[in-house]
């Protein structure tokens, strides 16, 4: 069967493995039907994404068909339409033993340090496996893990209906963040570099839209929020000003969410964080955020008309790197069909 491999950076193969096949009674076997892009499998390919280790099969937004059960299964059975929650976890440390599972100190994420979804085959472990409706047309599907994200997000920043949420970056990212701070009832201000991206946020229910690049950012959100700051703060974009910036902009008892990985220093005085009492976040993966994302899912309120922008085959996808490459404002979700 065909498997897509980063091999080594820049280095990205098509190649062909044995089918896999279940060993364990607790396994189900999946056919891929489509696969999401993601930015950090965009650093997996570019060498500079720190967690992987490679050779590694790359993706870890996937949906499929279950082809197979093993005989411990009793949740699953052929024919289920499913999406695939890509963490194992040692379940004993202490992240692990609070509920927190993706900071897990042995975490493995598939597609980043166990070979992901970018196959047409996969066995995974029952418990990783989550059915959706068989209504869901596959390019809905695919958005469940990065809704997830997002969903995580808010969680995180605690968003409560009444709230003022600003999301920086109006990327795949900052607009799932976005759609879920809707539906808990918060007014959304996002902002972005490309007017194309703030529109679309805006059609997809962004109470204000921001250019980075045309006005001054901390002044518009005070003037929106009569000098109050935004009480959520969620860092989709990810870079050191963005993160000191959220600090200033902030409101008093307000939550500043990151999700970034740089490792660059942000320059961050004490005096906002400790007059202001913020709390600061981070936010990575997700944690028993499925379930309930599959039901915004499944019951329809969660529409995701318009973030699937580009299909490719298997056989395309090094054409689908390049062209997240080379146009990334045209790029809000490229995915890869099977």
């Amino acid at each position: 069967m065909k498997a897509v491999q980063v091999v080594s950076p820049g280095n990205m193969q098509m190649i062909e493995k044995e089918k896999p096949m279940i060993e364990h009674d607790h396994e189900v076997l999946i056919k891929v039907k489509m696969v999401g892009i993601c930015g950090s499998d965009m650093h997996i390919y570019h060498g500079t994404n720190p967690l992987a280790t490679l050779p590694r099969i790359i993706g870890h937004e996937v949906t499929g068909e279950i082809v197979e059960v093993g005989k411990g299964v009793t949740g699953l059975q052929a024919g289920d339409k499913v999406v695939i929650e890509p963490i194992e976890t040692c379940g004993k440390c202490y992240a692990c033993r609070l509920g927190r599972r993706n900071v897990c100190r042995e975490l493995e994420v598939y597609g980043v340090h166990r070979d992901g979804g970018m196959q047409e085959y996969i066995v995974m472990p029952e418990h990783l496996v989550h059915k959706v409706s068989p209504d869901l047309d596959w390019a809905e599907a695919v958005l469940v893990e990065p809704f997830t994200i997002g969903a995580q997000a808010n969680w995180r920043g605690n968003v409560q209906k009444g709230d003022t949420v600003f999301i920086m970056g109006a990327g795949p990212i900052g607009l799932c963040c976005l759609k879920i701070a809707k539906l808990k009832g918060a007014t959304c201000i996002i902002s972005d570099l490309s007017d194309e991206r703030l529109s679309f946020a805006k059609s997809w229910g962004a109470d204000y839209i921001l250019n980075a690049s045309c006005v001054n950012v901390r002044e518009e959100i005070m003037k929106i929020t009569n000098g109050e700051g935004a009480n959520v703060v969620i860092d989709a974009v990810c870079i050191p000003q963005t993160f000191a910036d959220a600090v200033e902009i902030a409101s008093v008892a307000g939550r500043v969410v990151t999700l970034g990985f740089d490792s660059r220093f942000s320059q961050i005085p004490q005096l906002s964080i400790t007059k202001k009492e913020l709390t600061i976040l981070g936010s990575r993966l997700q944690t028993n955020q499925f379930p309930e994302v599959i039901k915004l899912f499944n019951e329809g309120t969660l529409k995701t008309d318009g973030m699937v922008t580009q299909r490719f085959t298997i056989d395309e996808v090094k054409d689908a790197f390049s062209f997240i490459e080379k146009e990334p404002n045209q790029v809000r979700k490229a995915v890869i069909e099977f």
